[in-house]
């Protein structure tokens, strides 16, 4: 274990994000399995003290899987319609998963107003907190069915950065279908180098972020890479790290060397 991550032992308030590809199959049919562990996951790191908001992908892919859309139909309104359809499918797999662990969940449906409306901040600030308080789990995504170009995130990355900062959580982990950050993308060269630690997000940093080629998600490395800025100016820790493994988040918390770790800075 490197000692950078000892830090992350000291964690208690945590925001997952989890992408589409983590919780839906190829066709954006729901992954039974992967859901149902994800639930029994964060029960357990409920169980042991921690506090978890999950910040959850998928409304888009599922929804239009069950309407029948075409890759022709998902123009915007039929995007906005898909995540209509899909948010209740998600949440029902959700809330059936987490009761039997006894846990409740909360659908809480953003846009990016909540990171510029005072009013909205303040409110959701609240809500949120008053969820975890009471040991509930937020399960948030972005209101995609009222989104426009002037309100929308357009990526659950951000979302999850605007969320980590609004419930002043210890750390964000962002699972996707990629293991970290590399020196180079590492599809196309076999020497790209996995980098285990980022103690500060530079113009290098930058400069190597490439988008994924995941068919299903929206957010490519680059809207990783200004998530993990976001959060970690606001002295949050950020680990990016892929979210097949369904231990990777319990590996995580040890202080095992998963993914990429990005140091936060010092909390205001």
């Amino acid at each position: 274990m490197i000692k950078e991550r000892e830090v992350i032992k000291e964690v208690k308030r945590v925001v997952i994000k989890v992408g589409t590809s983590t919780i839906a199959h190829t066709g954006g049919l729901i992954n039974i399995y992967r859901m149902e562990h994800l639930a029994r996951m964060i029960s357990d790191l409920k169980n042991r003290g921690y506090q978890v908001v999950l910040v959850s992908s998928g409304a888009i892919g599922v929804g239009a899987q069950k309407m029948s859309l075409k890759e022709s139909q998902r123009d915007i309104e039929g995007k906005q319609a898909a995540a209509a359809v899909g948010q209740v499918v998600l949440m029902n797999m959700y809330q059936k998963f987490f009761q039997e662990y006894n846990y409740q969940v909360a659908q809480i449906l953003v846009t990016k107003q909540v990171e510029t409306d005072k009013f909205m901040k303040f409110n959701a600030k609240n809500t949120m907190k008053e969820l975890l308080r009471n040991g509930i789990v937020p399960i948030v995504n972005e209101n995609d069915t009222i989104s426009t170009d002037e309100i929308i995130f357009g990526d659950n990355d951000t979302l999850s950065a605007v969320v980590a900062s609004l419930v002043d959580a210890d750390l964000l982990i962002l699972l996707s279908d990629i293991d970290g950050l590399y020196t180079d993308d590492p599809r196309k060269n076999p020497e790209a180098k996995l980098m285990s630690l980022v103690e500060r997000i530079d113009d290098y940093v930058e400069s190597i972020a490439k988008d994924s080629s995941t068919k299903l998600g929206t957010g490519g490395m680059i809207t990783k890479i200004k998530a993990a800025k976001y959060a970690t100016k606001r002295g949050i820790h950020v680990v990016l790290a892929n979210g097949a493994g369904n231990e990777t988040v319990e590996e995580i918390l040890m202080g095992k060397e998963i993914g990429t770790l990005f140091l936060g800075g010092k909390k205001k």
